[in-house]
């Protein structure tokens, strides 16, 4: 449990928060007003939708947005589920900080974070990491399925980086 930051204006612009131009804006209103939801209320039950739709196994996940940061609660099946949880709120448009109030039933190693720069690929981050950026794949298999390719990462991207056996 604890406080993670993220950078506000990078992520995905999908949940509702966020969002660049008037009319986009204006859309998540409408959707909001039809809802007779805050515009918060809104993005968090959408995230809550995109979490489940991920298959991220959590009981009674509630989040709850208050501006820039996220309130995270729940039961995850494990450590991984809970961090991906995590990275899933926080890569989101709009968010700087998660609150994790989540707690695991199955309880393992917490990985890592690593937030992407400019330049960075998942086998320079492995490198890092692991010293052997052959090891990329793990990167990648830990951050699915937020992550459909690997040569889709972005700057201002956290990542797991987890602990191999």
């Amino acid at each position: 449990m604890g406080l993670f930051s993220f950078i506000k204006n990078t992520g995905a612009k999908v949940f509702g928060i966020g969002k660049t131009t008037e009319e986009e804006a204006a859309e998540v209103r409408a959707a909001a007003e039809a809802k007779e939801l805050r515009i918060e209320e809104a993005a968090a039950r959408n995230l809550e939708e995109t979490i489940a739709d991920l298959g991220l196994e959590v009981e009674n996940l509630n989040v709850f947005i208050d501006d820039d940061m996220a309130r995270v609660s729940g039961k995850a099946y494990n450590q991984a589920t809970k961090e991906k949880v995590i990275l899933v709120v926080g890569n989101t448009a709009g968010i700087a900080t998660v609150d994790d109030q989540l707690t695991v039933e199955h309880v393992e190693p917490e990985a890592q974070f690593h937030t992407v720069v400019s330049g960075d690929t998942l086998g320079k981050i492995a490198k890092q990491y692991y010293g052997n950026a052959m090891k990329y794949p793990e990167i990648f298999e830990a951050n699915k399925p937020m992550l459909t390719d690997p040569d889709k990462i972005y700057p201002g991207q956290v990542l797991r980086i987890p602990h191999l056996d």
